[in-house]
């Protein structure tokens, strides 16, 4: 309104100021709480005459400051969701401090996962993160109080006249708002500084006045809203788990913090907002629901665990030369739903993997995945490939930090191509964490991180079911080229003497016999030497009983040219 009509507007009608203060739902988590400061113009006390007032009739002018979350906090009593944002602000850690301290940017994490929690905002996206804040109001009071003042200042009208509305009477209804329900917009200015600079933004607001044929009691609003305060229950702090351990109320709820934190380079915003991301997906995928599913067993041969590696990390094996089956490929790939199954149930045996991990050390609950590429489907297969990606992307998104190493063997000559195709939605931290090998080294790759106890016969270990166990220690010794090397086991006791020997590739000569040390007896032949090719059983298997002390020893023959890993371990029994 222009200056020029303010004046007329003045000189015409003296308006008398009503201000009201109109505090949002008690419900509504703290820092989403919006008053609204409303200044209504009414009447003057003096009542003018009634022609006076039809041709000066002045409607009624409401002017609202909207104070938000995002206005100029009041330094005289700062609110503490705005001291804990200047905080993170002022004492975001520096990259000398990171190196040697976790625990700062972690305490200030968990100090914003509380207030999070507080507000219940791991539900659902804040209001503040999809929109700009708006405020709906519902004025009773106000409204009761001018239909109070208009009846006071009106003549009592007689019963037969009051079933004709007059002119007068539509008027006096219309302004009042106590006969029915109407709408009136409110033209409500938020001013918002940030940085010095003001952003000023319209924001038009419905407020529905509420029919007084209900009685509302005439009661200062002041009191209203003091008994409202009084009236209302604080929310209660979220209750949130995440891989089935509930943050902040369990004390290795900090490892899954630190992951998040390495995730984001220890920037303690975007960590927090990860977290989010991640809950909020686990509630839309039904993660808790999952864990119970029935989603079949045809794919246990293609994923598995087995193991652990040099440091302690659980090994999980992705076997992709399975989906050469054509039957279990269109099983699992040839539509959609299908796909999504297959999603599913990776997700579903990630996150089992996942809560038998030792979450009280943050460098041991990740885990080593070897992804055997050997007869892996070829690059046409363009459904493995979507599904792949798509399942690499939830990981990274959803489960920060728990990879130890991507291990890759047997990797085919076109696999290079695929792979960079997926790396552009891969972080660099992910990618450093690619190990790739090709046929003639994934063994040896494999034996660099997992001790050849704990690795699978298949992959050039000596993990099997049989007498010997993972617990079972191996001696790794390398055999230079054209060289002969011995391994002796003294026996001291009557027993029965088991071994297990390897030769990686073997093209050897191997033999095996028992030494007496007594002079006056005779050695015995356990294995004639003999030479053991690479297309013969992997593991050799002998055992002997002893009646007698002595040793036995092991011959390994390497006429080859080439230097050779053998790998090998003893037992004995008690008779």
């Amino acid at each position: 309104m222009s200056q020029d009509n303010m004046s007329s507007l003045d000189q015409t009608t003296t308006p008398r100021a009503e201000e009201v203060v109109v505090v949002a739902d008690e419900n509504v988590p703290h820092h989403e709480k919006t008053t609204t400061t409303i200044a209504v113009e009414s009447e003057k006390q003096d009542p003018q005459p009634e022609t006076e007032m039809k041709n000066n009739s002045v409607p009624v002018v409401e002017s609202v400051t909207l104070e938000t979350h995002l206005s100029k906090p009041n330094t005289d009593s700062p609110d503490t969701d705005t001291l804990s944002f200047k905080q993170e602000e002022t004492t975001k850690p520096s990259q000398s401090d990171l190196s040697g301290n976790e625990n700062k940017p972690l305490q200030e994490l968990k100090t914003l996962v509380q207030q999070a929690l507080n507000n219940h905002e791991f539900s659902e996206p804040s209001a503040k993160e999809d929109k700009p804040p708006t405020t709906t109001t519902t004025t009773t009071t106000t409204l009761a109080a001018e239909n109070a003042t208009s009846a006071e200042e009106e003549p009592v009208q007689q019963k037969d006249e009051e079933e004709v509305p007059t002119q007068k009477e539509e008027e006096k209804e219309q302004e009042g708002g106590d006969k029915k329900e109407e709408e009136v917009k409110e033209t409500m200015v938020a001013s918002v500084e940030d940085d010095g600079a003001k952003t000023v933004e319209a924001i038009e607001e419905t407020v529905v006045a509420v029919s007084s044929s209900v009685p509302v009691p005439q009661e200062p609003l002041q009191e209203k809203v003091e008994s409202k305060d009084e009236a209302a229950l604080p929310l209660q702090p979220e209750e949130v788990s995440i891989y089935g351990i509930p943050l902040l109320a369990d004390e290795r709820s900090d490892v899954i913090l630190l992951k998040f934190l390495r995730a984001r380079d220890f920037k303690v915003k975007e960590a927090l907002t990860m977290i989010k991301n991640t809950i909020r997906w686990r509630k839309q995928f039904g993660i808790e629901e999952l864990l119970d599913e029935k989603l079949g067993d045809e794919l246990e041969k293609v994923v598995y665990m087995h193991g652990f590696d040099k440091e302690n990390h659980p090994v999980c094996y992705n076997i992709y030369g399975e989906f050469q089956n054509k039957e279990l490929y269109k099983k699992t790939f040839s539509d959609e739903e299908k796909r999504q199954n297959f999603l599913r149930w990776r997700i579903r045996f990630l996150e089992k993997s996942i809560r038998n991990l030792d979450f009280n050390n943050v460098d041991a609950c990740t885990i080593v995945h070897v992804n055997d590429l050997k007869d892996s489907p070829g690059p046409g297969k363009w459904e493995l490939r979507q599904a792949t990606k798509q399942a690499l992307q939830l990981f990274q998104d959803n489960y920060p930090e728990f990879v130890a190493k991507q291990v890759f063997i047997n990797v085919p000559w076109w696999y290079l191509a695929v792979n960079r195709m997926i790396s552009p939605f891969l972080t660099q931290r992910t990618k450093s964490k690619f190990v790739f090998a090709g046929p003639s080294k994934s063994t040896h790759t494999l034996l660099s991180y997992i001790a050849p106890e704990q690795l699978p016969v298949k992959y050039g270990g000596l993990s099997k079911h049989g007498e010997f166990g993972n617990s079972d220690a191996v001696t790794e010794i390398t055999i230079k080229p054209a060289s002969k090397h011995t391994v002796e086991f003294a026996v001291s006791e009557k027993c029965l003497v088991s071994w297990e020997v390897r030769v990686i590739g073997w093209e050897v000569k191997y033999g095996a016999e028992f030494v007496p040390s007594n002079e006056e007896s005779y050695t015995v032949i356990v294995q004639k030497g003999r030479k053991v090719s690479s297309s013969e059983e992997a593991v050799l298997c002998n055992s002997f009983k002893v009646g007698e002390h002595g040793k036995v020893v092991l011959t390994i023959d390497n006429t080859s040219s080439k230097k050779k890993k053998l790998l090998y371990r003893f037992k004995t029994k008690l008779d």
